[in-house]
């Protein structure tokens, strides 16, 4: 795994061992940050699954602005920080449940990346916490991975959704005036 473009391009992450984690590939991570393209310069951007921090990290090289990394899992955590140190990157790291990552967080977002187990089946409940503490900033995006094709729930349209075999990445935005 390795950051695929910009500043930090060609470097390569800690990643996980095992069956039991299913970080992005740099195919599909390539795809994902060309379809939000200039969205990411000057953006903050909250990783709510961060992992390995790979998509929070492929964020900064690409010129966001900050980059904040939540994982509820120790040993994720414990990766991610290898990687920041890697890079030299200073960023807010939590360990939260997704929920609690959202109720805490303050100020607003460009992006919010929610790539979380297959398993879980969170993308409304995401959606809704996102809106009800207006995380998300006009012209923002909630990038969602999952194996399931999900829908926007109100006040949400679904204006991508890409295959990659197993893997669908949704992207969300804010309905105005809703």
């Amino acid at each position: 795994m390795r950051i695929v473009a910009g500043k930090y391009r060609g470097r390569v992450l800690a990643s996980f061992r095992g069956d039991d984690v299913r970080p992005t590939s740099d195919r599909v991570k390539e795809s994902l940050f060309q379809i939000l393209g200039a969205k990411l310069v000057g953006a903050r951007v909250l990783d709510l699954f961060c992992g390995s921090g790979a998509l929070g990290l492929e964020s900064l090289s690409r010129g966001a602005r900050e980059a904040v990394f939540n994982d509820v899992s120790r040993d994720s955590l414990a990766i991610c920080k290898k990687n920041l140190a890697a890079l030299g990157v200073v960023a807010p790291v939590t360990c939260l449940d997704y929920r609690a990552c959202l109720s805490r967080a303050t100020g607003k977002f460009g992006v919010v990346f929610a790539d979380p187990p297959y398993k879980m089946d969170c993308a409304a409940a995401i959606l809704s916490l996102v809106a009800a503490r207006g995380l998300l900033e006009e012209g923002g995006a909630v990038v969602y991975e999952s194996e399931r094709e999900e829908n926007a729930p109100a006040g949400w349209e679904r204006y991508d959704l890409r295959n990659y075999g197993r893997t669908k990445i949704a992207f969300f935005r804010q309905v105005q005036g809703e």
